[in-house]
Formats: C-alpha cells, sequence, structure tokens
C-alpha cells in the first residue's frame, strides 16, 4: 500500500508536535472482588521517575508492588498483566538494587485502616526507551515480596491492577 504524500507528512508533523510525557497515571481497581482500589502517579523527576502511590482495601503489611508486562487487566485473577517488566533480563531485586528487573517498585506497607502510601525517585522507570513503563501494567500483591525469590519475590496472588497511561502534565 503507497502512502500519499500529504499523509506522510501530517503523521509525521502530528508526531513532532506531540510533546514528551512527564507524567503517567494508572488507576487500580480490584481484582477477582479483592476490594483493593487505588492511584500510582509517575512522574518524571531529577533522577528517575517519581512513584506516588496510595492503595485502599489492603490487609494490614507489606505487599508486593510491581510494573508488569502487559497493560491488559482484563483477567479476573490478574493474569493477563503477564510477569514483571524486565526489559534487560536482570534479577528480581529491591527498587533500589544496582540489578533488578525495571518493574520492581518493591513493596506497599498498609496500615491498620488497610491504607498504603509509597513514595520514591525509581532510578530505572522511564517515559521512553526500553525501560518505558507507558501502556504497561501495575500489580499489587497479596503478599510482601521478599526482593529475592526469583523470578517473583514471591508476593503471592493479585488485589488490583492498573494500566499506566500518559497523564497531563502540571
Amino acid at each position: 500500500m503507497k502512502l500519499s504524500p500529504l499523509l506522510v507528512v501530517a503523521v509525521a508533523v502530528s508526531a513532532a508536535a506531540a510533546p514528551p510525557v512527564t507524567k503517567a497515571l494508572a488507576v487500580l481497581s480490584p481484582l477477582g472482588g479483592s476490594g483493593v482500589s487505588g492511584t500510582v502517579t509517575f512522574a518524571k523527576v531529577e533522577g528517575g521517575v517519581k512513584v506516588t502511590a496510595r492503595v485502599t482495601g489492603l490487609k494490614e503489611g507489606a505487599h508486593g508492588f510491581h510494573v508488569h508486562e502487559f497493560g491488559d487487566c482484563s483477567a479476573a485473577d490478574g493474569s493477563s498483566a503477564g510477569s514483571h517488566f524486565n526489559p534487560t533480563a536482570e534479577p528480581h531485586a529491591g527498587p533500589h538494587d544496582a540489578q533488578r528487573h525495571t518493574g520492581d517498585l518493591g513493596n506497599i506497607a498498609a496500615v491498620a485502616d488497610g491504607v498504603g502510601v509509597l513514595e520514591y525517585v525509581d532510578s530505572r522507570a522511564a517515559f521512553e526507551g526500553p525501560n518505558s513503563i507507558l501502556g504497561r501494567g501495575v500489580i499489587v500483591h497479596v503478599g510482601a515480596d521478599d526482593l529475592k525469590t526469583q523470578p517473583t519475590g514471591n508476593a503471592g496472588g493479585r488485589l488490583a491492577c492498573g494500566v499506566i497511561g500518559a497523564a497531563k502534565a502540571e
């Protein structure tokens, strides 16, 4: 199929005019009737991407928190989101370890009222290139991530899922 020169120019101008993504958002929805929901904001800052999460409906304690391969939350158990996002084929570890999956965000800790909050700057996540998290899934797990068991951290089933999408910069 041959494209008209006008269409080629329109596509090129459209792509060139798009500003770079500096903020993204994932709205977490419950999986399998878990009642867990929340939001995760990703913002480009010096040194990486600032991850800010607020999740409700959790049992008290730590819960594995990861970016997964696919932005697909259609399966009731969250399996459609695939495995941890790991474009560099590195071992599973904690969010501050030198060698780790890009998707290893560690744990989100919930207090007695079931609310978990998290905020830190992730040096690996990005909005462009091979470590781009855009369009991928965020999963909150049933149990704590031990930050060492390969390849998942032994965090158990999936409680909530959301898709990371570009958001309006402030």
